[in-house]
């Protein structure tokens, strides 16, 4: 659920700088839910009056009559927090988390297009986060606490929609179903919260921009990079995979490098160890214009992962180029 801060933006008065004090005192006075009013120059927002700190002033000794006459200037605040209508909610929020503590409550002004839009109290950005929080814990998956489909699905939207270069990896466990029947789905799902960590922790943790990691569901999951320099991280996933699944198997079973199970035709037969294959989708040789072409794509791409028995990632572009998928 994307909530960009806009949209619970709510509109309050603008004064011009040059105004009297006491036109600001008779705004307050006649409206007493007022909480604030901002400062403009030309539709651009270049100041803050909350009501709270400006009463605080006149309450000073000989503040009225000080300040009573002055221009308003004098008595805003001239560094509010300004923020463009299209930033994230939570963006917005640590940014006001981080004011000093005089002015954590002070209302966040939003622009649209460089110009005054409205302005955002605390309490009300506060309820927002809260909702949003309580949606993403009904969409995330309880296995992994990953992203589910409905987030996944948003953010790839977003991602078609507004991202100039991006780069999305579909992974998963290949073999996982001969896994889980011999070694039980306790352990199964163990191998599954890990592998979800080991994304976490190629595609978010060490990545300076922002990404996203999903779990589509079973043993499958979604990686969003807003960038096309995959190969080391799909390199480095696959690298630390093949030393993971070491310790989810029996000395036997490693060494035969297979395990014996029964498929679903009641045919015993030989299976591979659990391989991981990632099919990377780029915009940077094709654009795409719908997930159900990522989802395509994806699918294609995964069936020549699938052919090698080790683990591997493949791309769009190297399958244009003729390049054989990289196998680790």
């Amino acid at each position: 659920m994307i909530t960009f801060i806009g949209d619970i933006a709510e509109s309050v008065p603008c004064v011009e700088a040059h105004q009297k004090s006491s036109e600001i005192y008779d705004l307050f006075e006649r409206d007493l839910s007022l909480e604030g009013l901002v400062v403009t120059n030309q539709s651009q927002p270049v100041g803050l009056v909350m009501k709270t700190k400006y009463y605080h002033k006149l309450s000073s000794k000989y503040g009225f009559d000080i300040y009573m006459g002055r221009n308003v200037e004098l008595l805003m605040e001239k560094t509010p927090l300004i923020v463009d209508y299209y930033m994230k909610v939570t963006e917005v929020s640590s940014l006001a988390m981080a004011r000093e503590q005089d002015d954590i409550y002070d209302s966040i002004i939003v622009v649209k297009n460089q110009e005054y839009y409205g302005v955002v109290n605390i309490k009300n950005l506060l309820i927002k986060i809260a909702e949003d929080q309580v949606f993403i814990a009904h969409n995330t998956n309880p296995l992994t606490g990953l992203p589910g489909n409905t987030l996944i699905k948003e953010q790839l939207n977003e991602t078609l929609g507004s991202q100039r270069n991006y780069t999305i990896m579909y992974a998963d466990l290949d073999n996982f179903k001969a896994y889980n029947d011999i070694y039980g789905f306790s352990k199964g799902d163990d191998l599954i919260r890990e592998t979800g960590n080991l994304l976490n922790k190629y595609v978010l943790l060490k990545q300076r921009e922002k990404a996203f990691v999903g779990h589509i569901g079973g043993d499958d999951y979604i990686a969003i990079l807003p960038h096309y320099e995959y190969e080391s991280i799909c390199q480095a996933i696959l690298e630390e995979f093949k030393q993971i699944v070491l310790h989810y198997y029996d000395q036997e079973d490693l060494k035969n490098g297979y395990v014996t199970v029964k498929n679903r035709k009641g045919i015993v037969e030989q299976t591979p160890l659990c391989s991981l294959s990632i099919a990377v989708i780029t915009n940077k040789w094709k654009d795409f214009k719908s997930i159900e072409e990522i989802s395509e794509e994806a699918t294609r791409l995964k069936g020549f992962c699938k052919s090698n028995t080790q683990s591997c990632y493949i791309s769009n572009g190297s399958i244009l180029e003729k390049d054989c998928s990289v196998q680790i």
